[in-house]
């Protein structure tokens, strides 16, 4: 009985390494399926636009809350459908010659991934614009498909609290948050 009761002490751990390590996954964004798109009101009218995705990448394990990666956005990809507006955009606002890149490294989560179907989660980590890193939550909807994922969430930016520059000029007022509709698809692989 001793023995027996040893043997589950010593193999019990390795019994649940191979479900432990299923848990680990790595979702890898695909740009090219994955947008950003932006709501900017204004007292004139409404300004809608994209950004593109340049890659991504997100570690997370469903036993743990911690997360890991980094999704990039690129800041010069900003696109409005007014040439004038971007152009002022990218160097007024964004200054995206100085700073290429607008990203999230994501760091925690609160809430259960399931393993197929419908999850709601609270994303947890920073978003660097301008150069400059900013803590932030996010509520994240994703949905599993076998080997795919899309991962949904709608957040406010509040560019000019964050040094932005406000682009309000005269009579001409801006808001200072932008509204952003991020959705994210990509593929599931075990996490190395």
């Amino acid at each position: 009985m001793k023995s027996t009761a040893r043997l589950l002490f010593v193999a019990l751990p390795l019994l649940c390494t191979p479900f432990a390590l299923a848990q680990r996954q790595t979702l890898t964004v695909n740009p090219g399926a994955s947008t950003v798109a932006f709501t900017l009101d204004s007292n004139h009218d409404t300004t809608t636009g994209t950004f593109h995705v340049d890659k991504g990448t997100v570690d997370f394990d469903r036993s743990s809350p911690k997360l890991s990666g980094l999704i990039v956005v690129s800041a010069t990809s900003g696109n409005t459908g007014n040439d004038g507006r971007d152009k002022k955009m990218f160097k007024d606002v964004l200054d995206a010659a100085k700073f290429s890149d607008i990203t999230f490294a994501p760091e925690s989560y609160t809430g259960t991934i399931a393993p197929t179907g419908d999850s709601t989660l609270q994303v947890t980590g920073i978003f660097t614009l301008h150069g400059t890193p900013h803590p932030l939550t996010v509520a994240m909807h994703l949905h599993i498909d076998g080997a795919h994922c899309i991962a949904d969430t709608r957040f406010q930016v509040p560019y000019v609290q964050w040094g932005l520059k406000d682009p309000s000029w005269f009579v001409f007022k801006v808001a200072k948050e932008v509204d952003v509709n991020l959705s994210l698809s990509g593929s599931l692989a075990p996490a190395n």
